[in-house]
């Protein structure tokens, strides 16, 4: 036979064989969609049972929240529930009518204010969408603004009674007035210019390395340098509570709320066909006896059917609150198509940067006249229009050079101690007409890591802030979620920056550590433990932002996953978290937008730590789980199924293949309220599309 024609034979030899391979692995991949088919609907409802856990956490949340309104109500501590407008409105106009309170008075008096827009903000970002009603946002909102303001007036008219007494108080060196207040939420720093020497043009506040450099015009002038640094933001709009997603939560919430009422009007029916049928007979079986007999008869046989509808009315509140809870879930992962409004030029775009270490409040003042004794007596004269601003640099200048003459002033700045800062800090400064952060007018920004000390030139003096991007730690370069306890487990997220580990327990959750450059970091939020919505702010307000929103995919590149998908897998996750450990996999980024791939193994608390554990990687596409024959270091990404696995619906049979009884226990007892807590903390980080 030619070499030719061998070569032709052993070709289609092989080719036959491998057709044939192909033909029974395909065979086999039929019967096991089939099969996993065939068990859909039972594995679906045995997870519907198990995720019940969400609609519970969420009637229990909304349980704690009257709780706490009632707690308020019988406390009778004289501060105001904040969630009814009418005590607010009494409160606000009672501390408006406070007149000559002294700035230590109104500090004091701040730690209640900042309290109460506190719980108005937590009130806000706690309460699902399909909670809050359009009037109660205007209305907490409302709350919110005119305490803001009002606070901000009360420390303008402290101020301008200090500075009435500025001669009485001045320093015996210098002969001009110097004071520093500083308090948890705010530090106060007074300068009064009553020497009006030129040749004192540096200012530096005692004990600080906060300070300015002012020019002659400033030194030979009547006024008062005033920096109040607010540690907490009350410039910056409020963020809109609903996104444009608002439309689709009512629909959904309609919908459901439709789809029940339904269901509760066939209940309905039935159960009265159900009494009449049942009536019927009565009458046919006793149609001799008295008419108190059948009435007793009738009320025996109409007792029972009275208890189902109040289950069936509990059944379906959960049904409507379940499917509420995971519209809700889903909508936030949605991502918004473009940028909510349109940017002046070098005004700060909110979305892609984000405040950090409160507001600088720097104040150019007219100096008011002075306190004068007289006869035992202390005379003042009080202005009318109370404390004036002054103008620098004035605003008819003529044909005057504006740089020579005003030249601009120079500001040195402490960084707030527990704020953290990857790069160097950028200087905004509040546009008040605009209503907006804006980088002009600042120059010769300089930082000093070290000393925790920015030096920038200002062009006039106005509230101004540090600012960072929001997304420095985006994406991140890897995640693990490891149970720790009962009921607790350890989050890790890693960035190119730091390393986060986050504590979750029933519905709390934890700094545990932070290392920034693999280095340890201290933070004053370590082991505080707080509720997730109040902890992922206090991270934030800390500038360690792990948490997208709808526009970080605009300034991130992300590995985009369907947001039915990832809800899907992190409700699950968190399911499991009791008993599973889950990682990050670098396949995640091959696969499509419709699946998600992650590491998984079983987890009990009496095992010992494993240097090298056994990960068994999966894919999820929200309907389908399986196991994967790739492993974390092989070379090429393959979807094939790996051997002697099948398919599931839901993670939870896909474990179950694999995993202990003793384990599969652990996920069943799991607290409701820890489980929601993860979920939650897994939807904010959105693990599966920022990695």
């Amino acid at each position: 036979m030619p070499q030719h024609e061998e070569a032709r034979v052993k070709y289609e030899k092989e080719e036959m064989e491998r057709l044939e391979i192909q033909r029974i692995e395909n065979e086999k991949l039929q019967k096991l969609e089939a099969k996993d088919l065939e068990r859909r609907n039972e594995e679906l409802e045995e997870l519907y049972l198990l995720e019940a856990c969400f609609p519970e956490a969420e009637k229990l949340k909304r349980d704690d929240r009257f709780l706490s309104q009632w707690k308020h109500y019988i406390q009778c501590d004289g501060s105001p529930d904040p969630s009814i407008a009418q005590e607010m409105n009494t409160f606000i106009t009672l501390w408006k009518e406070e007149a000559n309170e002294t700035l230590e008075e109104v500090i004091e008096k701040s730690k209640l204010v900042l309290n109460l827009i506190e719980k108005l903000k937590l009130i806000l970002l706690e309460t699902p969408p399909y909670d809050l009603q359009r009037k109660n946002i205007i209305q907490y909102q409302g709350s919110i603004l005119e305490l803001q303001e009002l606070l901000h007036l009360k420390f303008n008219r402290a101020t301008e009674i200090l500075l009435r007494q500025a001669s009485t108080l001045a320093d015996l060196d210098s002969g001009n007035m110097e004071k520093v207040i500083q308090d948890e939420n705010v530090t106060l720093y007074i300068w009064a210019n009553l020497k009006k020497n030129p040749r004192h043009r540096s200012i530096r506040f005692s004990e600080t390395q906060t300070g300015f450099e002012i020019p002659r015009m400033l030194a030979t002038s009547d006024i008062a340098l005033r920096l109040l640094h607010t540690h907490y933001d009350h410039v910056t709009p409020l963020s809109p509570v609903l996104t444009p997603s608002q439309e689709h939560v009512s629909l959904v919430t309609d919908f459901v709320k439709e789809e029940v009422k339904s269901v509760q009007t066939a209940v309905s029916k039935d159960l009265q066909e159900e009494n009449k049928q049942q009536e019927n007979e009565s009458n046919s079986v006793h149609e001799e006896e008295t008419k108190a007999e059948e009435q007793g008869d009738v009320e025996e046989q109409t007792c029972p059917v009275q208890e189902e509808p109040e289950t069936t009315k509990y059944e379906m509140e959960m049904k409507l609150l379940s499917q509420t809870v995971s519209a809700a879930q889903e909508l936030l992962l949605e991502n918004a198509c473009e940028k909510p409004y349109f940017l002046e030029e070098d005004e700060v775009d909110l979305c892609q940067f984000t405040t950090l270490g409160g507001v600088y409040h720097l104040d150019i003042l007219e100096l008011p006249p002075q306190c004068k004794p007289m006869k035992g007596w202390m005379i003042v004269e009080i202005l009318k229009e109370g404390l004036q601003k002054y103008t620098y640099p004035p605003e008819t200048t003529e044909d005057l050079e504006t740089e020579n003459v005003f030249p601009p002033i120079e500001v040195m700045l402490e960084v707030h101690e527990n704020v953290i800062f990857f790069e160097n800090p950028m200087v905004a400064r509040w546009d008040a007409e605009g209503k907006h952060w804006k980088t002009d007018g600042i120059s010769n920004v300089s930082y000093k890591s070290e000393e925790r000390l920015i030096t920038f030139n200002l062009e006039t003096f106005c509230p101004v802030t540090l600012i960072q991007d929001a997304h420095i730690n985006m994406p991140f370069q890897s995640w693990e979620l490891i149970p720790l306890d009962v009921n607790k487990v350890l989050l890790t997220v890693t960035t190119v920056f730091t390393e986060l580990q986050i504590q979750i327990k029933e519905n709390l959750c934890m700094l545990a550590s932070i290392k920034v450059n693999n280095k340890k970091h201290s933070s004053i939020l370590e082991e505080k433990w707080m509720t997730p919505v109040s902890f992922i702010i206090a991270l934030k307000n800390a500038g360690l932002n792990i948490f997208p929103t709808g526009h970080s995919h605009l300034y991130v590149v992300i590995n985009y996953k369907h947001p039915s998908v990832e809800v899907k897998a992190y409700r699950q996750m968190a399911l499991l978290s009791s008993a599973f450990a889950f990682c990050w996999s670098k396949w995640n980024t091959v696969c499509d937008s419709k699946k998600t791939i992650f590491q998984v193994r079983e987890h009990l608390l009496k095992e010992e730590s494993i240097q090298n554990p056994n990960w068994t990687l999966l894919m999820f596409s929200g309907d389908r789980a399986q196991s994967l024959k790739i492993n974390e270091s092989s070379d090429a990404f393959s979807e094939a199924l790996k051997e002697e696995t099948e398919f599931h619906s839901t993670l939870y049979h896909m474990v179950k293949d694999f995993a202990s009884q003793e384990a599969m226990r652990e996920v069943r007892r799991s607290n409701c309220q820890f489980v929601d807590s993860v979920c939650h903390m897994l939807l904010s980080t959105r693990l599966l599309s920022y990695s």
